[in-house]
Order: structure tokens, then C-alpha cells, then sequence
């Protein structure tokens, strides 16, 4: 039968040549009929959207009409899927069409609507000037044309700010590398949240800095501690402001701590201390990434798994813990560059009074910091 006949072979006979026609015949009247009840189910409502993508299919299937009236079939199909949200085969349907007729305007729309919303700007923006090249008045193309330029204005800002966020991170990383710190994971972090060092046009770092009363686990925070103060400086201070937060107002004669009922941290009892060994140094990349968070480069790729904990040039320290004093006439700076000191993602210094009961526990290293 010429029904089973191989693709490309002739037929021999005029009855095999009519069977062929009236199949031809029949396949383009069932094709036509397809497309028919798909626009109907279109027009029902996006319950029938599914039976409409079905109709066009089969539609297509038959392989029955023209490259034109195809290509009208991929655009349909084309369109119920943008109504869907299926932007991806929208726009493979839309590709299909064009391929068949490359000047159907409504696939071109379609494509570019599609590309859009796929964040795929460049092959928007394309479609969209050749859909104007085609019909320049068409006020559709026009209001697609300026989404699509408000689109890459905005992809642009926001490839400018990363861009500026992980070059001022990989500056602030350098100038910790040259000073010589290791930087290690938070301690805190429900206490410091994201704070990070700041570096200045002079090429200084300022850090938020926490002080943590050990013996009651509450906390302060000086928010700018520049890296060539003395800490006396920041301990001496008698004001406020909104940028600076200052102890001294704590530590005055007419204050003292709502727990401090013995009044044992005054200014002339307190000492400062940090922790000796207290953390593992995180690699350069994985700093990198935490200097990061916060910023709209926080979703850049990061460092993998292997990188998580790593320890360039220092060792978790094991046992008690080692209290470490800071003499107040030191600047920070000074303090944070001692070999054994890991810096908790930003500075903690530990509060104590000499004066107070638990001074003698907190010396002979019998108290140790929660683990947080």
C-alpha cells in the first residue's frame, strides 16, 4: 500500500498516487481542524490552556501544511505557553516558528517576550529590534523595548555595585594579609551579626569592636574602633554619639551596671583580655566570602567544602583556655597582629573587675567561654 511507502520513493502506479493525495488530504483537513479547536480552547479560558497546547501539537504533528501556516502553528503554541509561564518552550516554539517563516511578527514577539522574561536581555533586546526593523510603528515592540532597556540598565547597576562590593572585599583582604591577622569564624554571631572592618581612605582599618563582661555574658559594642587608638582612649572618653559607642559613661562615677550591685566595674577595676589560640585561621578565599555576606555580592560563587575550615599557618588551640591581658596603652592594632591571637571574625575582648569574686576563677583559667 502506499500508505507503508519509504519517504522519497515514487509511486509507480496512478492509484498509489491518488491514495497518497486523498492521505495528504486528510492529514492537512485534520491539521486545519487541530488548529481550529485550538484557538477556540484559547479563547476558553486558561482552564483549556492545556487542550490548546495539545491541538497545536497534534496540529504539528501531521506535517500536512505549509512552512507558513506551520510556522502560525509554533507561534499559537508559542503564545498558550507564555500564558503558562512556560517561558523556556515559548520560546523553543517561537525559534521553531521562525525557522519556517522568518518574518512572522508575532513569533518574533513572542521570543522576545519570552527572552525577557528569562533574564535573557541581549537575545531580547535582538528580537525585539528586528520585530522594529519589520513593522517600526508597532506600539507592542516600542513598550517591550523599553522594559528591555530598563532591564539591562538595572542588570548593569547591579553588575557595577558587585563588582565595586568584591573589590573593596579583596582590598579589605589584602590589607589584613599585609598586616599580618588571622581572621577566624565568628564567635558571636547572633551578638556581632555581619559587622566587618572598614577601611579608610588613609588606608586604615576601622573595626566594630565587642566587649563581653564575662562574668554576667552580657556585652557592648564600640562601633568604630580605629585600629591607632589606645583602647585607654576608648575606655576614658565621657560622650556619646550616634557613630561612636563609649564605655566611659559605664565606667563614671555617678554609673554603674544595672548588674553590677557591688559596683566592682568602675572604671579603675575593669581589665580587658582576649583569647589566646581560640579558633581556626580561615584561607584567604574563604574570607573573602565572608567579607562578603551582606552585600549584593553575598550570593557570588563561593570557596567549596574543602575550603570551609581552613588553616593556613595555626592550629585549633586544645585545653583551658589562656587569658591573655591587654595593656590599655597599646593600640588595637598592636594587640590584634600577637601571634596568638585568631580574631573571631571581629575583636572580642573579655571585661573583668579585679575587684569582683569571680576575678580569682576567671585567672586561674577555671572559666571558659560558652559554647555559642
Amino acid at each position: 500500500m502506499a500508505l507503508w511507502m519509504e519517504k522519497g520513493s515514487e509511486p509507480l502506479t496512478d492509484n498509489e498516487r491518488a491514495d497518497l493525495e486523498a492521505i495528504a488530504a486528510l492529514k492537512e483537513s485534520a491539521a486545519v481542524e487541530f488548529k481550529e479547536k485550538g484557538n477556540q480552547y484559547v479563547k476558553m479560558g486558561k482552564k483549556h490552556y492545556s487542550d490548546a497546547i495539545d491541538c497545536y501539537t497534534k496540529a504539528i504533528d501531521q506535517k500536512a501544511l505549509s512552512d507558513c501556516e506551520t510556522s502560525i502553528l509554533f507561534a499559537n503554541r508559542a503564545h498558550v505557553n507564555l500564558l503558562l509561564g512556560n517561558h523556556r518552550l515559548a520560546l523553543t516554539d517561537s525559534q521553531e516558528a521562525l525557522k519556517l517563516s522568518p518574518s512572522n511578527i508575532k513569533a518574533i514577539y513572542r521570543a522576545a517576550k519570552a527572552s525577557l522574561s528569562l533574564n535573557m536581555l541581549a537575545e531580547a533586546r535582538e528580537y525585539c529590534l528586528k520585530g522594529l526593523q519589520l513593522d517600526p510603528n508597532n506600539e507592542e515592540f516600542k513598550n517591550l523595548d523599553r522594559q528591555i532597556g530598563i532591564k539591562i540598565s538595572e542588570k548593569e547597576k547591579h553588575e557595577a555595585e558587585v563588582s565595586k562590593a568584591v573589590a573593596e572585599a579583596k582590598e579589605l583582604v589584602s590589607a589584613i594579609e599585609f598586616r599580618g591577622l588571622k581572621i577566624g569564624k565568628a564567635m558571636y554571631g547572633e551578638l556581632t551579626g555581619l559587622r566587618k572592618p572598614e577601611l579608610d581612605k588613609s588606608n586604615i582599618l576601622h573595626w566594630p569592636v565587642v566587649l563581653l563582661y564575662a562574668e554576667v555574658m552580657s556585652s557592648d559594642f564600640i562601633e568604630d574602633f580605629c585600629e591607632t587608638d589606645m583602647f585607654s582612649v576608648h575606655l576614658d572618653i565621657i560622650s556619646f554619639s550616634m557613630k561612636w559607642f563609649i564605655l566611659s559613661n559605664i565606667f563614671a562615677e555617678d554609673q554603674r551596671l544595672l548588674w553590677d550591685a557591688e559596683n566592682n566595674y568602675t572604671r579603675e577595676f575593669i581589665e580587658l583580655y582576649y583569647e589566646a589560640g581560640s579558633g581556626l585561621c580561615l584561607s584567604k578565599e574563604k574570607l573573602l566570602h565572608c567579607l562578603l555576606e551582606g552585600t549584593v555580592a553575598s550570593h557570588r560563587e563561593g570557596v567549596g567544602d574543602e575550603e570551609k575550615d581552613a588553616v593556613e599557618n595555626y592550629k585549633q588551640h586544645m585545653g583551658s583556655p589562656k587569658w591573655i591581658k591587654v595593656n590599655e596603652r597599646r593600640t588595637l592594632s598592636d594587640v590584634l597582629k600577637e601571634p596568638n591571637f585568631t580574631i573571631p571574625r571581629i575583636p572580642v575582648f573579655y571585661v573583668v573587675s579585679k575587684r569582683s569574686k569571680f576575678y580569682g576563677k576567671f585567672k586561674a583559667g577555671k572559666w571558659a567561654p560558652p559554647n555559642i
